[in-house]
């Protein structure tokens, strides 16, 4: 995210950079948004890459619950930070709202990317009709 500030010109100043990595209330909600719902969709493809345990492996050993309390309960978090990012967005703060947006957006797209399948690691038929879309949209 922060590095998303640099090609915004004379409104990434010192003291935006500043903001975002003191870890403001909007980013940490958008980066659980994109940590829960990615771990959401991939679990069990990163369970068979064996490489690390996944975050809903590690919620249901802790807390002695099932895969699908798990997955409720990380889809509380998942709206809890939705909220939290809505607040962020409505209560004047001393960024500008575009770089405000920047992080909206970039949780708008974990959402596009994770919402039924992990469509980052498995970039299929609709993620490329999401991208068709956008560039449809963008060109007209």
């Amino acid at each position: 995210m922060t590095s998303s500030y640099i090609g915004i010109g004379d409104i990434a100043i010192e003291d935006i950079f500043k903001w975002v990595t003191s870890k403001p209330k909007i980013v940490i909600a958008s980066t659980i948004v994109c940590r829960f719902m990615d771990d959401i969709v991939s679990s069990e493809f990163e369970q068979e890459r064996e490489h690390i345990v996944p975050l809903l492996e590690c919620y249901m050993r802790e807390y002695d619950i099932s895969k699908e309390e798990a997955i409720q309960e990380l889809q509380k978090g998942v709206t809890e930070a939705w909220k939290n990012i809505n607040e962020e967005c409505l209560k004047p703060i001393k960024v500008p709202v575009m770089v405000l947006m920047r992080i909206v957006n970039m949780a708008r797209f974990i959402d596009v990317m994770y919402k039924d399948e992990d469509c980052y690691t498995h970039a299929k038929e609709k993620m490329k009709e999401c991208i068709k879309l956008c560039l449809s949209i963008r060109c007209q």
